[in-house]
C-alpha cells in the first residue's frame, strides 16, 4: 500500500518568525506555500497583516494571498475548497506543500472535519431572525428545546448568534444537535487523505512581547494610517472580519475621533498581546500532538521529517 502524500504546517503566534522561516524551509525543499492567515485574503491589507513584501513573495510562490477585496466575506468552507484545490495543484507539479500561518480555525481544517453539509436557506435565516427580533434569545431558546427533548447539551445559551446557528442547523437538517455532532464525529476532514505533519513555532514572552512593539513601530512607520485610510474609501467597514482585524480596527477608532494618536501604538500592542495569548491557549489545546521549536534558537534546516 503506498504512502500517503505529505503536507507541512507551520504555525506559531503573531509575531514568533514563521514567515522567514516559511521562506528559508520552502526553498530548501521545492515547496511552494499555501497562505493559512483569514486576513492575507484581502487584498490592499498589506502593512496591518504583515503580508509577505514583494520580494518575500518572488522568493517562493505563495497561494491564497490577495484571492478577494476587503468588501469580500471569506468562511471555512471557501477556505478549504481553495486550500484543497491549491495543494492538489502544487502537488501535481511535484512540488512540496508548505501550509503556514496562525489563523486556528483555518489550521484546524487540516487535521479534522470543520465544516458539515448542513445547508440552510435564507427564507428560513430570515424567519428566525424575525423571532428573534419579536420574542427575544428565550423564544428561541424554547423551539431549540422543543426540537432536542434530551437537552441542549454544551450550547452557549447565552450567546445569541450561537442559539440562532443551532435552531438554523436544527431546522434545516431535521436532525437534534446531538445527532449532528454525532455525524460531524464520523466525517473525513478535507486533508485526511495526506500525511500531515505540524511544527509550532515559540518564543519565550518577553522576547515576543519585544517583536510584538517592533512590529506595531515598523507597521505605523510604513503607512498603517494611509492604508486604512483608503481602505475605508472602498468598504472596509462593511467586513467585520476585515475591519475589526487589529491594527484596522484601532486606526479606525483613531480615525473617527475615538482614539488619540498617541494612544494609537500602545492600543494596537496592548490587542495584539491579547491575540498571542489566546493564539498560544489555543494552539496547546486545540491542535493535535505536535512539534515545538523554540524560534530564538536559530532556523533549523532540519524543522520537518522529509
Amino acid at each position: 500500500m503506498s504512502r500517503p502524500p505529505a503536507l507541512y504546517v507551520l504555525t506559531g503566534p503573531t509575531a514568533s518568525g514563521k514567515t522567514e522561516w516559511a521562506l528559508r524551509w520552502a526553498e530548501e525543499n521545492n515547496a511552494e506555500i499555501v497562505s493559512c492567515d483569514s486576513l492575507l485574503f484581502y487584498r490592499g491589507m498589506d502593512i496591518g497583516t504583515a503580508k509577505p513584501t514583494r520580494d518575500e513573495l518572488a522568493r517562493v510562490p505563495h497561494h491564497l494571498i490577495d484571492v478577494c477585496e476587503v468588501t469580500a466575506r471569506m468562511d471555512i468552507t471557501d477556505y478549504v475548497s481553495l486550500a484543497k484545490q491549491a495543494v492538489q495543484e502544487i502537488a501535481a507539479r511535484g512540488k512540496r506543500v508548505l501550509v503556514t500561518g496562525g489563523s486556528g480555525f483555518y489550521l484546524k481544517a487540516f487535521f479534522g472535519p470543520v465544516a458539515d453539509e448542513v445547508t440552510v436557506s435564507a427564507e428560513l435565516r430570515e424567519e428566525i431572525d424575525a423571532k428573534l427580533q419579536a420574542g427575544g434569545l428565550t423564544a428561541l431558546i424554547a423551539d431549540l428545546e422543543k426540537l432536542n427533548p434530551a437537552g441542549l447539551g454544551a450550547l452557549d445559551v447565552a450567546n445569541p448568534r450561537r442559539v440562532v446557528r443551532a435552531l438554523e442547523r436544527c431546522r434545516a437538517s431535521g436532525k437534534t444537535l446531538a445527532e449532528m455532532a454525532a455525524d460531524f464525529a464520523k466525517m473525513p476532514g478535507p486533508f485526511s487523505n495526506w500525511a500531515v505533519q505540524l511544527v509550532r513555532l515559540e518564543r519565550e514572552p518577553v522576547e515576543l512581547e519585544r517583536r510584538v512593539v517592533a512590529r506595531v513601530d515598523a507597521m505605523l512607520s510604513a503607512g498603517l494610517i494611509g492604508e486604512v485610510e483608503r481602505l475605508l474609501t472602498v468598504g472596509l467597514k462593511t467586513n467585520p472580519s476585515a475591519s475589526l482585524a487589529i491594527g484596522y480596527r484601532e486606526t479606525v477608532d483613531f480615525l473617527e475621533g475615538r482614539l488619540a494618536r498617541t494612544d494609537l501604538a500602545d492600543a494596537i500592542v496592548r490587542n495584539t498581546r491579547g491575540l498571542v495569548k489566546k493564539q498560544r491557549t489555543w494552539f496547546r489545546t486545540q491542535l493535535p500532538e505536535h512539534k515545538v521549536v523554540a524560534a530564538a534558537s536559530g532556523y533549523s534546516a532540519g524543522l520537518f521529517a522529509v
